[in-house]
């Protein structure tokens, strides 16, 4: 009865994406040189904006969204090791450190520039220099921010993040061609969200995918550090008060999880099996969830948000992309 409970809200969302997604498989084999994944957040933003809207969908399309994209990253472990890990290489680290430190002063000064609260300037730079939604959450509470000036903030990010995932794997194409490394960086590097890098290196083919998730993972695992700084930065100027009460890691589960069959794979020579049983899971779930996000993307939230908020958006995503540029050049990633 209680897991009947649990998944009725779910179920129909949640299938009307794997529906999605097995129209986008199917189509693919007409359609070969789009794919699969690509189609599948096409499908999903043509169907979501015209006839699937209703809320009773919402439950189930956050579930397979934001929880297949979990399942599918740890499942990524399986594929690869440290020396595909090593691949990014001590440049890959350096650009990381780089992007983060621009992406965070940048938008912090915007932020304050154009009017906005300290506390929403920290969020949006945390939010963009780490993981959308899921630093955001991190943050807030670290810095005592509440659930409006949240609200507002997650709401930009992933409207930035929207459009950079539908326009930064093109601009990757021109500019890179066929170097691997230099269009995974711009993409991990810079898209906001898991999905949102899942959807982008979708766009362009698998091998992308994976590499733009090594970029990504970095990213996330110096969250922890971010929520540091910002919280102690909160502490000095006042805005908050400094906390004796344990708080919660912040490195999400399906990163731990992910390293953990990462150094499996690394140490143990393991049946084909594992990664390719690995591989196809993955792919189901990410196609799927590649599908929720279409279905999820209400471009009525674009008129609702005022010219400040869209402002402050361009200019973030502006920079994040320029310096992003500019740094895989500098680097010679």
């Amino acid at each position: 009865m209680f897991l009947q409970n649990k998944w009725t809200p779910i179920l129909p969302g949640f299938l009307l994406a794997l529906a999605v997604a097995i129209g986008a498989k199917l189509l693919a084999l007409l359609l070969p040189q789009l794919g699969g994944a690509t189609l599948a957040i096409l499908l999903g933003i043509i169907l979501g904006n015209t006839v699937f809207h209703q809320p009773v969908l919402a439950v189930g399309t956050k579930f397979a969204e934001s929880r297949l994209l979990e399942y599918s990253v740890v499942l990524l472990g399986f594929t690869v090791t440290f020396q595909t890990i090593g691949e990014m290489g001590i440049k890959g680290l350096i650009f990381i450190l780089l992007i983060m430190t621009t992406v965070i002063t940048g938008a912090y000064w915007v932020g304050r520039k154009l009017g906005f609260n300290e506390k929403m300037a920290l969020m949006m730079a945390g939010g963009n220099a780490v993981c959308g939604s899921s630093a955001i959450g991190a943050i807030a509470p670290a810095i005592d921010a509440n659930d409006e000036e949240k609200g507002q903030i997650i709401t930009l990010v992933n409207l930035l993040g929207t459009v950079m995932m539908l326009t930064l794997p093109f601009l990757g194409l021109s500019l890179f061609g066929d170097n691997l490394l230099q269009k995974s960086a711009l993409l991990g590097g810079t898209l906001q969200s898991v999905g949102q890098v899942v959807a982008g290196a979708s766009l362009i083919n698998p091998e992308t995918v994976k590499y733009a998730m090594l970029f990504k993972i970095t990213r996330i695992i110096f969250l922890v550090v971010v929520v540091f700084l910002f919280e102690r930065k909160a502490q000095r100027t006042g805005l908050v008060k400094a906390k004796g009460t344990k708080k919660k890691f912040p490195i999400p589960w399906y990163v731990t999880g992910f390293l953990l069959f990462c150094i499996i794979n690394s140490l143990f020579s393991l049946p084909l099996i594992f990664s390719e049983s690995a591989h196809f899971i993955s792919t189901w779930f990410e196609t799927t969830a590649l599908a929720a996000i279409g279905l999820r993307l209400d471009f009525r939230k674009f008129l609702k948000e005022g010219p400040r908020f869209l402002l402050y958006g361009l200019s973030v995503g502006t920079l994040q992309t320029l310096a992003a540029i500019l740094f895989i050049f500098l680097l010679h990633i």
